[in-house]
């Protein structure tokens, strides 16, 4: 018997490295990334529903640091499709972008101070993943808009 899997529904175990896809401009190399949310509904029993929102947030890979998935942008995606990938493999979250980016900032590396220029878009999230690619080096939180 034979099972038929949907390619959405697939999750690569490992995250894209490298840098020969890596799309730079004017020197910064490019990267996107996602603010991965979620509502809560607060009280069922009520006839209005008051949502309650929450965003994911990821450590770094080098130290405890909270922050948003966010990674290279390559020559073979576009931008929306390159900040999904990303999320997925740093968050293990998927969803839909919301609307468009939110915005355009750009910043020096605090290792090498490497020029970089960066896009982020709100992903209304809709699975998390309970295995994804950087697992082992990464914890993700999910925290209410006081945080």
């Amino acid at each position: 018997m034979t099972t038929s899997v949907s390619q959405e529904s697939v999750v690569a175990l490992v995250s894209r490295t490298g840098r020969e896809l890596q799309r730079y401009r004017k020197g910064r190399r490019q990267v996107v990334g996602c603010i991965p949310y979620r509502y809560i509904i607060c009280d069922q029993t009520s006839l209005e529903i008051p949502e309650e929102l929450e965003v994911l947030v990821i450590t770094s890979k080098k130290s405890k640091r909270m922050l948003f998935p966010k990674g290279g942008w390559e020559s073979d995606e576009s931008k929306k499709e390159a900040a999904l990938r990303e999320t997925v493999e740093e968050a293990g979250v998927r969803g839909i972008i919301v609307g468009g980016k939110l915005g355009k900032w750009r910043f020096k590396g605090k290792n090498n101070g490497s020029l970089y220029e960066g896009y982020m878009f709100p992903l209304l999230v809709q699975e998390q993943l309970d295995i994804w690619p950087e697992q082992s080096v990464r914890q993700r939180t999910w925290v209410d808009e006081g945080f």
